[in-house]
């Protein structure tokens, strides 16, 4: 047995099952990116668009395919905020944590927001499913801050009331669809 089929043969021995559809995305991912400088997170960001998290087992996958050890691909998921190594909930939560939100209160709005959805930390989804609790470093809407994104929505000068009634609204919208 060559070199090559022997490399192949140990990568898909160690990998984590992924279903056909996710490896299909991320050898997408891969093809599209693989070849420019710096293609990791294009890389990551790809297959989080296609699967919504970048899955345990396309950090192997995508290792192999940039010669790179798995522990810099695990780095990079858990060092950037934006990505998820787990399925988000049906709405996602942004709560601005920059210096100009928290001078107006994003602290105790983020604390409230955790402990109204149950979530332990500062990243989390409810016990539902249904919302996910994602921290940001800045939402870029600081004349209007505290500031919270919900599914990809800015939203300014949210009070713990106010961030309550968005996710009412959110839960409610889910409910009238179903």
């Amino acid at each position: 047995m060559g070199r090559r089929s022997r490399q192949i043969d140990i990568v898909t021995e160690v990998v984590p099952t992924l279903p056909a559809a996710a490896r299909e995305a991320v050898d997408r991912a891969v093809a599209a990116h693989r070849h420019r400088p710096g293609a990791l997170m294009p890389i990551l960001h790809a297959v989080q668009d296609a699967l919504g998290h970048v899955p345990d087992g396309a950090l192997p996958l995508i290792a192999h395919a940039l010669n790179i050890s798995r522990a810099d691909v695990h780095g990079c998921v858990s060092f950037y905020h934006e990505f998820r190594s787990a399925p988000p909930g049906r709405h996602v939560v942004r709560i601005c944590g920059a210096e100009a939100c928290q001078a107006m209160g994003s602290r105790g709005l983020q604390a409230h927001a955790r402990r109204s959805l149950g979530i332990d930390g500062d990243h989390g989804t409810s016990a539902d499913g249904a919302v996910t609790l994602e921290p940001v470093y800045c939402l870029g809407n600081c004349a209007l801050s505290p500031a919270v994104m919900i599914d990809g929505q800015l939203h300014g000068r949210v009070s713990p009331e106010r961030f309550d009634a968005l996710i009412a609204a959110c839960r409610s919208t889910e409910e009238a669809t179903a």
